[in-house]
């Protein structure tokens, strides 16, 4: 009996209520007011940017853009909203330079898309842009790679969603070619000493049509077409739209924006 007795004084004891009072006060030793998070009005549709983005191309001229061809900007053709890059037109590179940010572009492969491997819809982002390389002929940055990958094989660290030569993609989302597809992309950049060593490396998240591809990935510096990934000291770099060359090309863009972080 006595033991009993016990076990209900126990329960009981559990059972009365805590002194909220108390536990409030503990609460507010944890809670942080400022700094105030900026307010920021989302857009009313996947297509629309927030109202703190840079609009990079979203109307009907590239005045954020320079061409790596000037005197023939017409290898750019823009319409409707629409940027399409025509024939060999060379690429297309912010004016402004960025260091960390929130990256939003669509892309459309064309429908009747023809060659097989990197020759098909063959494109990429750039999100530092560095210029040639020594040799003079080669792009030099950090690329994230645009190909058609819906029904075409190849390396799979060359493959949509890949940062080039460097982290395969967790998934292939691709659509058809035909489709507008989308990049959602957050990058920060490297950091380093003033003797030019590595502070901090680059990292990347990235979704392909809404499905991670990249996953807060360090890279190990550039993403060469030859050659191991190595990094040099740099700071705030332009946005690069590649034009990649390839007669599968007309490859087009549309609402393109960032956030600045």
């Amino acid at each position: 009996m006595l033991t009993l007795l016990a076990i209900f004084t126990s329960i009981l004891g559990f059972a009365q209520q805590p002194d909220w009072e108390a536990l409030a006060k503990e609460s507010k030793k944890t809670e942080v007011y400022e700094p105030v998070p900026q307010k920021v009005t989302p857009g009313d549709s996947s297509r629309e940017a927030p109202s703190d983005a840079i609009i990079l191309f979203g109307e009907n001229n590239l005045e954020k853009w320079t061409y790596d061809k000037p005197n023939n900007p017409q290898t750019w053709k823009v319409d409707n909203g629409i940027l399409t890059v025509n024939k060999k037109a060379g690429g297309l590179t912010t004016k402004d330079k960025y260091m960390d940010y929130q990256l939003h572009l669509e892309y459309r492969i064309p429908e009747d898309i023809t060659g097989e491997g990197q020759s098909r819809g063959n494109s990429g982002i750039f999100l530092a842009y560095l210029g040639l390389d020594e040799s003079g002929l080669f792009e030099d940055g950090y690329e994230i790679q645009i190909l058609d990958n819906y029904n075409n094989e190849t390396y799979v660290n060359g493959q949509v969603g890949s940062m080039y030569k460097q982290s395969i993609p967790l998934a292939n989302a691709a659509k058809k070619p035909g489709e507008w597809q989308t990049y959602d992309i957050i990058w920060k950049a490297p950091r380093f000493m003033g003797d030019g060593s590595l502070l901090s490396p680059a990292s990347v998240t990235a979704l392909h049509n809404g499905v991670l591809v990249q996953n807060n990935y360090e890279l190990k510096g550039i993403t060469p077409w030859i050659g191991q990934p190595s990094y040099r000291k740099h700071g705030a770099s332009p946005i690069r739209l590649q034009a990649h060359g390839d007669p599968s090309e007309p490859i087009s863009f549309r609402n393109i924006w960032l956030r600045e972080l």
